[in-house]
């Protein structure tokens, strides 16, 4: 179970940053135009230019939160971190999901004004995919697979 949980994380370090740049929507303003992919970077990069500080938000919830608590699983994996530290990561994978609840959110204030049309794409997938593979990772690293544990004991 160990070596699963090591290389599962691992894996998340390659999987995170590819589903950053997937298309997680298809957005259209009206439907005389095709369909404008937008991917986690995409969106970010419009909010920097629209509203600073929700942007700065955003880009910790989609891509700060998500590979600090990742990192943070490796070194614990790899016995070069406390598994004290485990509580904080947990909160920082909780944390990304709450990208998901915006990217969510939007899509239903949208489709409710009827301005425009929007579509869910394979990347929204992926990157919940993403997280909840790392929150799975995160919880059987807390009941003990993952580590040998020896660097609690200091």
């Amino acid at each position: 179970m160990q070596v699963f949980l090591k290389l599962a994380n691992l894996a998340l370090l390659v999987a995170f940053p590819l589903s950053w740049f997937a298309p997680i929507l298809r957005t259209a303003l009206t439907g005389w135009f095709g369909l404008d992919d937008v991917s986690v970077i995409s969106g970010i990069q419009a909010l920097w230019g629209e509203d600073a500080r929700l942007a700065l938000l955003v880009t910790f919830f989609a891509i700060f939160a998500p590979m600090l608590k990742t990192i943070g699983l490796s070194l614990i994996h790899f016995d070069l971190m406390r598994r004290k530290v485990l509580p904080v990561l947990n909160i920082l994978g909780k944390l990304a999901m709450a990208d998901i609840f915006l990217i969510a959110l939007y899509i239903v204030v949208i489709k409710g004004v009827g301005v425009g049309t929007v579509e869910t794409a394979w990347g929204l997938w992926f990157f919940t995919g993403c997280v909840l593979a790392s929150i799975v990772i995160g919880y059987l690293t807390g009941r003990g697979g993952g580590g040998s544990g020896e660097r609690d004991s200091a």
